[in-house]
């Protein structure tokens, strides 16, 4: 595969709610979701979470140094890594932020200045010597942050908002589903619509199906209905991630046994994971 046509995605976290560490945790890894997309020469990067300095630090020694993060929302795991996000703070680099979670109440800009400032950190934006930009949108727009690349949204059913997004480039697309939380005998039809198709998608299977009850109302969903979604939507592979905090590797393990026997196109997302389209 050249260069040009390479559309690559890439854990850099996938866990969810609260980074983890230990032994139990080394295979699927502990750092919170953040999801790298290559279109050949374009990086999009999906969350902030605990994974994005590790990306940073890998994108930077290959020699990018044009970033596009698209939040899916603003929750700490998803955002923790933001203040750590060294391409922010050095000249010479360029960041787009794009988020329409809080679309009509909060601004891209005014999330991340309300975020990044004492006295939660010690520095406010105003430090940081890149080129950066925000970009404002609403769920079901669709975003064209270059050309021949297609970014479709929609809204998630999670607390205080989410988006979720699918990437069409060459002909190939690949969705990012993350949080949101299903109604027990139903398929949501937007995100039905985003995954229609789709060559990959990832998808939030925080719980298992025993536990919703407990947790309704939390906003996250579970492997077996990420696994109709896909059988609905013709979608080609699913992988699982944000992953609970407490989710030993053995027991995603046991997880991805369980679902690849009702859909071969399914496994669990891990630290480092990168996949080709």
């Amino acid at each position: 595969m050249s260069e040009d046509s390479l559309f690559q995605v890439r854990c850099w976290g996938a866990r969810g709610t609260m980074s983890v560490c230990g032994d139990e945790f080394r295979q699927f890894g502990g750092n919170t979701i953040c999801i790298e997309v290559r279109c050949g020469d374009h990086v999009l990067i999906f969350d902030a979470g605990s994974g994005l300095p590790n990306a940073a630090k890998a994108l930077a020694a290959e020699g990018v140094k044009d970033f596009n993060l698209f939040f899916s929302h603003c929750h700490y795991d998803h955002i923790c890594g933001l203040p750590h996000f060294k391409p922010m703070y050095l000249p010479g680099f360029t960041v787009g932020f794009w988020s329409g979670h809080l679309a009509g109440t909060m601004t891209t800009r005014e999330m991340i200045y309300g975020y990044i400032r004492p006295p939660w950190f010690p520095v406010a934006p105003d430090i940081c010597r890149a080129s950066m930009s925000t970009v404002d949108f609403k769920a079901g727009d669709v975003l064209e942050p270059f050309p021949n690349l297609s970014i479709k949204t929609g809204a998630l059913v999670h607390p205080g908002g989410a988006i979720g997004y699918r990437v069409d480039w060459g002909g190939r697309s690949i969705a990012v589903i993350t949080d949101t939380e299903h109604t027990p005998g139903e398929l949501d039809p937007v995100v039905l619509d985003l995954i229609r198709d789709v060559d990959l998608f990832l998808y939030d299977t925080t719980y298992l199906e025993d536990e919703m009850e407990t947790y309704r109302g939390y906003g996250h969903s579970t492997w077996e209905q990420a696994v109709k979604l896909a059988e609905t939507a013709g979608a080609k592979r699913v992988g699982f991630m944000h992953h609970s905090p407490t989710r030993t590797d053995a027991e995603l393990l046991e997880m991805e046994k369980l679902a690849t026997k009702r859909f071969a196109g399914a496994f669990c997302a891990f630290e480092g994971q990168k996949i080709d389209i």
